[in-house]
Order: C-alpha cells, then structure tokens, then sequence
C-alpha cells in the first residue's frame, strides 16, 4: 500500500506539471514567479546576433522597471546552417516547459515541427527576423526584407547610374529573411532599373564570411570583367564579398550594395569600397520580440505582425543622428565581455 501510494503521489506531480495545468501554478511576472522565456538565434558568432541578444537584454531590463520580472535564457546554435542544432535547442526548452520562446528560425520549414509541438505541449512562440512557415505563432517581428531587397536594388541603380551588369549573390537556402530580400532585390530591378542587366543570380554565400569570400572569388574569376555592380543579402555575405572585391582589386570599383551594417562596413563607405548597405535594427527587433512575447503571455493582445524599419546607408547620411543610432547600438550596457 506504501507503494501505491508513492507512485499515486508521483503521478499527481507529473499532472501538476503537465502543461495543461501549468496554469494553476499562480501568476508569474510580477508577484509571482518569473516569466521564463528562451531566446533562440539563427547563431551566436556575428554581430548581429550580439545586437539581437543586447536588445532582448534591455526589454528584459525595462520590463523588470515596470514589475515584470522576466527570466531570459539566451542559447543558438553558433553556425547559422546548423539547422539540427537550432531544432534540438527549440525541442529541449519545450520539453523544459519554459513560458514561452522567442526564435529567429534557420529555416523556415525544418523549424515548423518543433514550433507546433512546443504550441501543443503549452509553450508558445514568437518569431523574430525570419519567417516560418507556420500560422501556430504569437507573432512574427521583423524587417519587410521584400521592401529591404527593392531598397537594395534602388540604390544599386542609383550609384550605378541606371546601367551595366550586376550579379545577385545569395545567402543560404531555406532562409526565408534572405530570400525575401532575394526576391524583393530581383522584383525591383525587373520593375524600376531595365538598364541593369543581371548576370548571375543563382549562387549562395553559406554561412560564413568565409564561406562567402570562397563564393565570392569564385564569381569575380569568372564574370570580374563583366560586372559593374553587386548586391548582397546580409552580413557575413557583405563581408566576404567586400574581402573578396579587396584582394582581386576590383573594391570601389564594382559598385558594391550590402545588406546590415558592422564598424568594418562603415570604414569601406567611407573608403569609397562600399557604396551602402541595407540597415535593420536588430536591437529594437528583438526588444520588441521579447516585449511582444511577455504582452501575451500577460493576457495581452498583440499584432500577428510587427514590421521593423530599415534604412539605406550611404556616405551622405552614414553621420546623421539617425543611421549613427542604428550602427551603434549600445552593447555594453546590456552585455558582459564575452557574451
């Protein structure tokens, strides 16, 4: 009888902590117990995913101002095509029954699984940067990377002088912020610039700056002396096509428009290497992923979706107020050395 008593009193723990009961436990955030939610990047190396941790930092910090305590658990994968890692990380803080997660997907199709059986097992989602492929989300928070691909082209067209050949150099496939600003890129230059003629748009970057670079040289040993102009989708990709550019001596001289922004981006503007790039505000994304997160988790009503500006970077407004709030983001205050 003792022992069947035991296993019953184990049982009813188990139920307690079942998520359909997880409820019942009390309020959390305020008296209660802390709202645990996890932060899953695409990766954990670049500087945009720093910008993106800060920023969940600081909503972390304004929402504890206000009495609403939040407990952020910040774990990725650290390469950004390391798609098992990213769904095994997702699976684990569901199966840990965490109050909810904020994720920017690797791919927008192999994170759909463990998204919707987080939702079934009571852990709900908000997305941030890239889209998934699913309608069983909070939110979804992000740049219009369309509209960021065409502000992309415009400007290509613009420094160009409405001329010349230009190649599209991707990003990773199943990238759905990156293909957005692919398509976006390509749509605009199909509509506004028919004297830009694209010559290669079928290649990928991976991951990497270095894998980007390799990708890179292989494009300018084979078209070097056709192109005149080049758009590039995100970071590392910006990155290891400007390093590519640099040692076949062809940087200031083929047109180059990126996508994000690093203090080595702004250096090669105003070399004249980099004649702009795309800016997002990741800090203020992920500040909002996590807010809009803790909005619903209080019984809030949020939008399905929250659209992040972007602004394009040249050397004539690299200065002002408004494009050094974005490209300066304050990091240390939010984060420790390291992080």
């Amino acid at each position: 009888m003792r022992l069947r008593s035991l296993a019953l009193a184990v049982l009813a723990a188990g139920v307690v902590a079942s998520p359909a009961c997880r409820q019942a436990e009390g309020p959390k955030g305020s008296a209660g117990k802390p709202l645990r939610i996890a932060f899953v990047p695409k990766g954990t190396t670049h500087e945009f995913w720093r910008t993106i941790h800060a920023g969940a930092v600081k909503a972390q910090r304004d929402l504890a101002a206000k009495g609403v305590q939040v407990d952020l658990v910040w774990k990725g994968p650290l390469r950004e095509d390391d798609r098992e890692q990213q769904v095994q990380v997702v699976e684990s803080f569901a199966s840990q029954g965490v109050d909810g997660i904020v994720l920017c997907p690797l791919d927008e199709k192999a994170l759909v699984r463990p998204v919707e059986e987080a939702k079934r097992l009571g852990v709900p989602t908000v997305i941030v940067d890239s889209a998934l492929a699913s309608d069983q989300i909070v939110s979804f928070v992000a740049t219009d990377n369309v509209k960021g691909g065409a502000m992309g082209a415009d400007e290509l067209g613009r420094v160009m002088g409405g001329k010349g050949k230009v190649l599209l150099l991707r990003y990773q496939e199943g990238s759905a912020s990156t293909t957005a600003r692919e398509e976006g890129f390509l749509a605009r230059l199909k509509e506004a610039w028919p004297g830009l003629e694209l010559i290669v748009a079928d290649q990928y970057a991976g991951p990497t700056v270095d894998t980007a670079k390799r990708a890179a040289e292989n494009l300018l040993n084979r078209h070097g002396k056709d192109i005149q102009g080049v758009f590039v989708v995100n970071e590392t990709s910006t990155g290891g096509m400007l390093l590519a550019l640099q040692d076949a001596g062809l940087a200031g001289k083929v047109k180059l428009v990126g996508f994000d922004g690093t203090a080595a981006f702004v250096a090669a503007l105003r070399a004249g290497q980099l004649h702009g790039f795309v800016l997002q505000n990741p800090f203020g994304m992920a500040a909002l992923g996590l807010s809009t997160m803790v909005d619903h988790l209080l019984g809030k009503t949020v939008p399905k979706r929250v659209d992040t500006a972007a602004i394009v970077v040249t050397p004539a407004n690299v200065d002002t107020p408004e494009a050094q709030e974005l490209l300066k983001p304050p990091l240390d205050t939010y984060l420790k050395p390291g992080e």
